[in-house]
């Protein structure tokens, strides 16, 4: 028996169809992340935008396509927004499951599709859900330590698709990374920042307890809110922290922070920068920018460019404000036209290339800790601690290596071994 388990969206995403995958392994299943033939599909789903929606209807027909006699399950955000659009599907789509207790994709499976669970089977989660570890990759690992989230931004859905914040013990959560053999683990959830296990423990708790680890670690997106002394106090007792920074932002404008419900001003983020640039001053700090959100101006957008020098970003992703029906967003504020949207993504992401091109320009002639990942086109690549692509001539082992930074290559560095 051949089972297809599909992601589209976020790292937690894939965190989560990989525990699937070694649950369906276990049940006897040859597995695959491919879409391909089958008997089985399980569809892990994404909302954050309309597109990802769209994609996540177009994949349900394409397993359909695949094989009309395979059993469906889909589960994930979209079918948690909409579980009608994929239930209504008839006996192709079996289960349609939510966001929440993923685990009830194996439960299905493991009854033999007999229990009585065709159709809709939304449900709330009010406790973290402990799932199988999924496959340990060797070059970088993904460690889901929370679910959920409480912020409620007036733009993003994921907070009623996902449910509140709940956070996997400590414990637990340390006894993965600490057992990661991957060259680099990336701790990751829907909002880390709000990670307080049943003891109250948060993240800083859970970076000393994994602070010698072997492996590399690397955090996912974090708020403003998490960065205090006491956690980069925390983060530079780790023997192996990437620092990298992804410190969400989504607008330069205080009047449109305020609007997107962001509790924080362009002024705060801005102190949060430097204090994290003081702690590890080689820092990188890389960032999602909203752009074109209903109530931003010209000069609230003039402010997100301005920003982008003044933080001294790495990287950033910007995006054109998608609206999402059930926001506070969707229901107050009128959708700006599609061509200012993306004309200013275009200048946004212009400005972003160019201080991209001037924090990697710092690092001529010093010294980096490579984690080679492929090797492609007669080059290895991978990524430095404060994640710079770096590109090295000829095939290397996949182990972490010192390099020295040689000048500008592509969307990153070429550096030579020492």
């Amino acid at each position: 028996m051949k089972a297809v388990v599909y992601t589209l969206g976020c790292k937690v995403n894939d965190v989560e169809s990989g525990s699937i995958l070694r649950g369906l392994e276990n049940l006897g299943y040859e597995v695959s992340r491919e879409m391909e033939l089958a008997d089985l599909y399980v569809i892990n789903t994404c909302a954050v935008t309309a597109e990802a929606e769209r994609k996540s209807r177009q994949t349900v027909g394409k397993a359909i396509k695949q094989n009309p006699n395979a059993k469906i399950i889909v589960c994930g955000c979209a079918s948690e927004k909409s579980p009608v659009a994929f239930a209504e599907k008839g006996d192709t789509v079996y289960a349609v499951t939510g966001a929440k207790r993923k685990n009830r994709v194996l439960e299905i499976v493991e009854s033999g599709f007999a229990d009585g669970t065709q159709g809709m089977q939304i449900e709330e989660e009010k406790i973290y859900e402990e799932m199988l570890l999924p496959e340990c990759l060797k070059t970088r690992n993904f460690v889901k330590i929370q679910d959920g989230c409480n912020r409620f931004c007036s733009y993003c859905v994921i907070p009623y698709l996902r449910g509140r914040s709940r956070s996997r013990s400590l414990e637990s959560a340390a006894a993965e990374i600490l057992a990661s053999t991957a060259q680099e683990t990336v701790v990751t959830g829907i909002d880390i920042s709000e990670y307080k296990d049943e003891n109250g423990r948060d993240l800083a708790d859970l970076m000393l307890a994994v602070k010698d680890a072997d492996t590399r670690i690397r955090l996912g997106s974090m708020e403003v809110s998490l960065i205090t002394e006491r956690f980069l106090s925390a983060l530079k007792q780790v023997k192996r922290f990437a620092p990298q920074f992804h410190l969400s932002l989504q607008s330069g404008s205080d009047k449109v922070l305020k609007s997107m419900n962001r509790h924080y001003t362009r002024a705060e983020y801005l102190e949060k920068c430097a204090m994290i640039y003081k702690a590890f001053p080689n820092a990188a700090i890389t960032t999602d920018i909203i752009v074109g959100f209903p109530t931003e101006g010209e000069e609230d957008f003039i402010d997100s460019l301005r920003i982008v020098e003044e933080a001294g970003f790495s990287q950033i992703h910007a995006f054109p404000y998608s609206p999402r029906e059930g926001t506070n967003a969707y229901k107050k504020y009128k959708e700006l036209p599609f061509a200012i949207k993306k004309e200013r993504v275009e200048r946004l992401l212009a400005v972003g290339a160019k201080q991209k091109e001037r924090y990697l320009e710092k690092f001529i002639g010093q010294i980096v800790e490579l984690v080679p990942e492929n090797c492609f086109d007669g080059y290895t690549e991978g990524y430095s601690e404060n994640y710079m692509r770096v590109y090295v001539e000829g095939e290397m082992e996949k182990r972490p290596t010192h390099v020295r930074v040689e000048r500008l290559f592509k969307d990153g560095v070429l550096a030579n071994v020492l």
